[in-house]
């Protein structure tokens, strides 16, 4: 199946956008914190992909259903993360079929290939659910546990379990047509937040096609802030950041560069 929708082809685009929908219970629940939103933030930026947003929904068909159909329509692309084991609240891979409209069929390479993981009678019917997909999927290899994920169209399918699911979305990015990858500068200085709010916002307005965010922070026991510039432009990136560290000395402050990754935060 080609990937393309009402939005036009990759190749039109500059701004390629995904969602990822985060599917289970247990996540709703507290009892499993989500470990997979930052790799794929960080993944699908390095091949010019933005995350635009993302849902955490319940392994109620319904929601799934419904979700799936809404976002396949807004988004280039859709990452499911979780659903896809051999137990009762595993629906994905059903609701992603219904989602679409189509049958579901059972791959006899993927049943010979989950065999071949398991000792003679392991096999099961709950297993085969894990060799089972939707009409027209195309596969995505899981070297980790073997049995795999799936695209169909523009929405990809992979496992909850982080180390499983990294490992499918290694396997998929070629997959993936992004744009302009997303380049980023940030500093930070100890300031409050407030005293910068104004002249951040006239700088935002002077580069509106910059993502300008602040982050408040506690650094040796003081009230700091980092700011992340974010663009595709490495010009005026740095013509911004140019003025960013003037405005904040300017102000006072004593900026200094750190990483776009750095979560905010410090010594305190």
């Amino acid at each position: 199946m080609s990937v393309s929708n009402h939005r036009g082809t990759m190749a039109e685009q500059t701004d390629v956008t995904a969602c990822v929908l985060v599917i289970g219970n247990e996540i709703l629940s507290g009892r499993t914190q989500d470990k997979n939103i930052n790799f794929l933030a960080k993944g699908l930026n390095e091949i010019g992909v933005r995350l635009r947003e993302v849902r955490v929904i319940p392994d109620i068909r319904e929601t799934i259903i419904a979700t799936v159909n809404e976002c396949r329509q807004a988004f280039d692309y859709v990452i499911t993360t979780g659903g896809i084991g051999p137990t009762h609240d595993d629906i994905t891979s059903e609701c992603i079929a219904e989602a679409f409209g189509v049958g579901m069929y059972r791959d006899p390479d993927v049943v010979a290939l989950l065999q071949s993981y398991m000792t003679s009678g392991d096999l099961n019917e709950a297993r085969l659910r894990m060799a089972t997909f939707p009409d027209g999927a195309e596969l995505i290899q899981n070297p980790v546990s073997a049995a795999p994920g799936y695209r169909v169209d523009n929405v990809f399918v992979l496992a909850g379990v982080p180390q499983i699911m990294q490992a499918m979305f290694e396997g998929s990015r070629h997959l993936l047509a992004g744009g302009d990858p997303m380049l980023s500068r940030a500093v930070s200085v100890m300031l409050a937040e407030g005293a910068i709010a104004e002249g951040l916002g006239d700088l935002q307005a002077r580069y509106p096609d910059i993502d300008i965010g602040s982050y408040p922070a506690m650094r040796r026991r003081r009230f700091g802030v980092s700011v992340v510039l974010r663009g595709t432009d490495a010009n005026r990136l740095d013509t911004a950041l140019t003025e960013l560290k003037k405005l904040l000395v300017d102000l006072g402050g004593e900026p200094e560069d750190e990483s776009p990754d750095d979560p905010p935060g410090g010594d305190d």
